[in-house]
């Protein structure tokens, strides 16, 4: 895997291919040379292939690549005779059925049609049957397999987009069916990955779960693939990969970490994530009025992936990212200011991009785009983090924070100070993160039966209404599997720890907060605050120290077995090894603890920003050695959703 090449610029890659008619060259119509022929082109979707597309291009990029009209497949579409069609359409029965409807109708002038996946055999021989009676195969310019069928958000951070896979592999009715076409169906998404990335991995995945069924499923489906194709993994000029060169995709459970699922965060795209709703690079933000009684109301932003501040700061903590914002403020600022000074305008919006004017005037027409664009984002960020600091000084976030970073050392002090976090009331309603908090300590900490009642007490007296049915199920788990001798890496110490926590508790972060909650305010008026800076630095004492999450841990060893620690090294030589490259297949015997500078790490049953952005971390580290980590998962889920899953389970139980 090329490290300057992200996922997310091989899956722009192939898309945007699909969109020039899969012919070699660039998409782009303002790229074409002159004796190319520029086609304008319809492109069709349905709901499956849009959440793909729609994650990674937007309408300008689909114009840049000559599309004028893009519409779903099951809606009322318009006859258009004389323009070409490309589908990109999951291979589904009723979506091959309405592609013979629009032939039969005469509905575009070429067909071009591309499915997220592989279309099985019999499926595709009945369309052909189909197309053959229709009489019009020379319509149909091209079929494609286009092996898209994952959601990719970040540069390195894809979903498969399946829910409740945690829920189904963890219910004991659920039968051997569905979990056979669950792993099927995971294991095919594993596979369009591995073809967009052009590689043949080696497998190493947890044993006794869903992670080994899909290592087995996956490691025939990968072999079944090079037995028809000699193109995957061309690494050298043999034509071979050697095994130095290939990644690793290292398959987890779930199971073998919960407790980063519930974590609150600093981090800013945690925090998007946990407290408002981030789903396929759209964030809704809710604003709760300032006087009771006032509505509720929702505003969706839509992060853009060349959003420049978003890619230079969400994987940073959120004092961080304020600072940065004041200081992207005041570059802007000062921009704006030179190009009015050199025009005499007063301001930007006085500029008419259509006037006869002076070279210093056609330069401020010139940079006004890319300058608008620029507050436009700034903007959009000054609301997320005004309202984000709203919202954490109303539910006191800061305070769970602190208690998750000591969960592990249980102490009397902690405890008593726990107690009395539950009783504390909040402007907004805080039971959801009491109750992450409460898991998080009876996962990792060591906590006696009858705090266990005392707390649990508290918090129904206090939240009639609260199903504590999640904190059953985690009790429960937790007593079967003896989590903490299954695995010390399950420390949520190693997650994260306060820096300085004495010294951040005598700060007084309510009015830290209050105050940088005022001045954000006047940010996204449109006015730039002074002070900013020295408010961001004073509540810097909040961050805490970069440790390594479980996951981390878990791939280091495998990537760099040499300087990981033997205990974690020791947990993770037990893991199945396949290659689907050796002949007879199946699990073999692991060869020499073998070191690998790129990797694909996927978790059955949900994954996380958190877990993400701590690998990312990981792999820039200065000091040791070079990584690339590719993270993924069934589901990328916020706290609360995952709260709901293990609700679902403990109510079934």
């Amino acid at each position: 895997m090329e490290v300057s090449r992200s996922l997310r610029d091989k899956q722009i890659d192939v898309l945007e291919r699909m969109l020039h008619l899969n012919k070699e060259g660039s998409a782009d119509l303002t790229l074409a040379s002159k004796s190319e022929e520029i086609v304008w082109k319809v492109l069709v979707l349905d709901m499956a292939s849009r959440e793909i597309l729609s994650s990674v291009l937007r309408v300008n990029d689909l114009l840049r690549c000559g599309i004028t009209v893009h519409s779903l497949i099951n809606s009322k579409r318009s006859k258009l005779s004389d323009v070409p069609v490309v589908y990109f359409v999951e291979p589904t029965k009723a979506n091959v059925s309405l592609i013979i409807n629009d032939l039969n109708e005469d509905r575009y002038e070429n067909f071009y049609i591309n499915f997220t996946s592989n279309i099985n055999r019999e499926l595709l021989e009945d369309f052909a049957k189909q197309v053959a009676l229709l009489g019009k195969a020379n319509r149909i310019k091209q079929v494609w397999d286009q092996y898209l069928d994952f959601i990719v958000t970040e540069p390195n951070l894809f979903s498969l987009n399946i829910p409740e896979i945690f829920t189904s592999f963890n219910t004991l009715g659920t039968s051997e069916e569905v979990i056979h076409q669950l792993v099927g169906r995971i294991s095919d998404g594993l596979l369009s990955l591995i073809i967009t990335m052009d590689v043949i991995p080696i497998i190493r995945a947890q044993q006794n779960g869903p992670a080994e069924f899909v290592a087995q499923e996956l490691d025939l489906k990968i072999r079944e693939y090079l037995s028809n194709s000699k193109l995957l993994g061309v690494l050298d000029s043999n034509g071979s990969s050697s095994l130095a060169q290939r990644p690793v995709i290292i398959l987890l459970d779930r199971n073998f970490d919960l407790a980063s699922m519930f974590a609150h965060s600093w981090i800013y795209q945690c925090m998007v994530s946990d407290v408002f709703h981030l789903k396929r690079n759209t964030i809704k933000l809710t604003k709760h009025g300032k006087n009771e009684g006032e509505t509720v109301s929702v505003k969706n932003y839509d992060i853009d992936p060349r959003d420049f501040f978003w890619n230079k700061y969400s994987q940073l903590p959120f004092p961080d990212v304020v600072e940065n914002a004041d200081l992207e403020l005041n570059a802007y600022k000062q921009d704006a200011k030179e190009i009015t000074n050199k025009t005499g305008i007063s301001s930007l919006e006085d500029i008419d991009p259509h006037a006869n004017a002076t070279a210093n005037i056609q330069q401020a027409v010139e940079k006004l785009p890319e300058l608008t664009a620029r507050k436009a984002t700034l903007d959009m960020h000054m609301d997320i983090l005004s309202c984000l600091i709203n919202e954490l000084q109303e539910k006191n976030l800061d305070t769970y924070f602190e208690v998750e970073q000591n969960a592990n050392k249980s102490d009397a002090k902690l405890l008593k100070e726990f107690l009395e976090l539950l009783q504390k009331d909040s402007v907004q309603d805080s039971s959801l993160d009491k109750l992450r908090t409460f898991i998080i300590l009876a996962l990792v900490g060591d906590m006696s039966q009858d705090y266990i009642a005392k707390a649990r007490t508290i918090l129904k007296d206090k939240y009639p209404d609260l199903d504590m049915s999640a904190l059953n199920y985690i009790l429960k788990f937790k007593e079967n599997t003896k989590l903490a001798n299954l695995s010390s890496l399950n420390d949520l110490n190693n997650q994260q720890s306060y820096s300085n926590s004495s010294s951040a508790s005598q700060l007084g972060s309510s009015a830290l907060l209050s105050g940088l909650s005022s001045k954000l305010y006047g940010l996204t008026e449109g006015k730039i605050s002074e002070g900013l800076s020295s408010i961001a630095s004073r509540i810097k004492n909040f961050i805490p120290e970069k440790k390594s999450l479980p996951i981390t841990n878990i791939v280091e060893a495998i990537m760099d077995p040499q300087n990981s620690s033997a205990q974690s090294v020791q947990l993770t030589d037990d893991y199945l090894y396949f290659d689907p490259k050796s002949r007879g297949g199946g699990h073999s015997k692991q060869p020499k603890r073998q070191s690998y500078q790129d990797s694909i790490v996927f978790v059955i049953g949900g994954g996380n920003y958190l877990e993400y952005q701590n690998l990312q971390e990981r792999s820039q580290e200065a000091g040791k050695s070079p990584m690339n980590i590719i993270y993924g998962a069934t589901n990328i889920l916020s706290p609360t959703e995952f709260l709901k899953e293990c609700e679902n389970l403990g109510n079934q139980s």
